[in-house]
């Protein structure tokens, strides 16, 4: 299995419940050849004793895709971490970040970050376990946790246990009184930490996430860390990742735009239709395409109501693009009569 390198996580997507799941993978990959790619997280509980093929499948098109586990129990884990390599995950990344309810019942996620000892003996577990990469997704710290103590604490116990690999979301987790979407964007960022934490780990590849936005954001992220992640952005503005290979690995366009990359996703789409996949679980993940272009409500609205009607297919697609072209040309028309 081929060691995790810097240039491996210079840019990724980052793991988002309901959103990351496969489908969304294959359109992303569409739209970047170098992206990292990242699986909604799942418990190890789920990973051992749920339904894998439909939780665990993917394309190998979507490769390289990581998965992202959620637990705190070594043996588990490491259980869950020898499916995952089974399955042909190219990384298994481990869940320190998430504040959600649902987690800090299950006494994993962010809450983690009070436990370093237990995440060392985590990662540990999995590196005994697999040849994948093991990596980490943190947050800076926890409600009244001093965030340089408890990062640099959490990371080198981590390094030392063998973690390839540290992704850090610039904030804190606030694990009451903030819900999981507050935590998304209340508490503070602090870029200049994790700048420091990688100075502090050199060797150590060490990527930074939350709140970036721009290619200029993460141009000027990538002068202090080895990659950056992002989140929503991606997803509410696809378009962004067709600039991320030229821009960000000096490599050319999967696409010149958009419109090509849809008509590429349409045998897929085909495919899985015809497998008895509804077309809404397909495009949700496609509403953010031409944000701010004219039609752009219009080509959403139109997926929105047509794509979960029986007998939807590719043809509905088309259609919601159709309603771009028609506003595009509406307003070059508008312009050349006022010109």
């Amino acid at each position: 299995m081929k060691a995790l390198d810097k240039q491996d996580i210079r840019f990724s997507v980052a793991p988002m419940m309901d959103w990351t799941d496969r489908h969304c993978r294959y359109f992303h990959r569409l739209l970047s050849r170098h992206a990292r790619l990242y699986t909604e997280m799942l418990t190890t509980g789920a990973v051992i004793f749920g339904d894998r093929d439909r939780l665990m499948g993917f394309d190998a098109f979507e490769q390289p895709v990581a998965f992202q586990l959620g637990g705190s129990d070594p043996a588990q884990l490491a259980q869950a971490a020898r499916i995952v390599a089974e399955f042909g995950y190219c990384e298994v990344n481990l869940n320190v970040g998430c504040p959600s309810d649902r987690v800090q019942n299950g006494a994993f996620g962010a809450c983690l970050m009070l436990r370093p000892t237990l995440v060392a003996d985590c990662v540990k577990a999995m590196k005994d376990a697999v040849a994948l990469p093991v990596t980490v997704k943190c947050r800076i710290g926890v409600d009244d946790q001093e965030p340089e103590a408890a990062l640099f604490t959490l990371a080198r116990q981590c390094v030392d246990a063998g973690a390839d690999t540290l992704i850090v979301h610039a904030r804190k987790a606030w694990l009451q009184g903030l819900s999981p979407k507050e935590n998304r964007d209340v508490p503070p960022l602090d870029y200049a930490l994790v700048h420091r934490l990688k100075s502090a780990f050199p060797e150590t590849p060490i990527a930074i996430n939350g709140g970036l936005t721009t290619l200029t954001q993460m141009q000027e992220q990538l002068t202090h860390v080895d990659g950056v992640m992002i989140g929503r952005a991606a997803y509410h503005d696809p378009e962004l990742l067709l600039r991320v290979d030229p821009e960000l690995f000096n490599a050319p366009p999967t696409f010149d735009n958009a419109f090509d990359a849809v008509d590429a996703f349409i045998p897929y789409i085909e495919r899985e239709l015809s497998k008895g996949e509804k077309l809404s679980s397909i495009t949700r993940h496609m509403l953010g395409l031409f944000a701010g272009r004219p039609g752009a409500r219009l080509f959403r609205r139109h997926l929105a109501l047509e794509a979960v009607k029986p007998g939807a297919n590719a043809m509905t697609l088309r259609a919601a693009i159709d309603e771009i072209h028609r506003a595009t040309a509406r307003l070059s028309e508008s312009v050349a009569i006022a010109g």
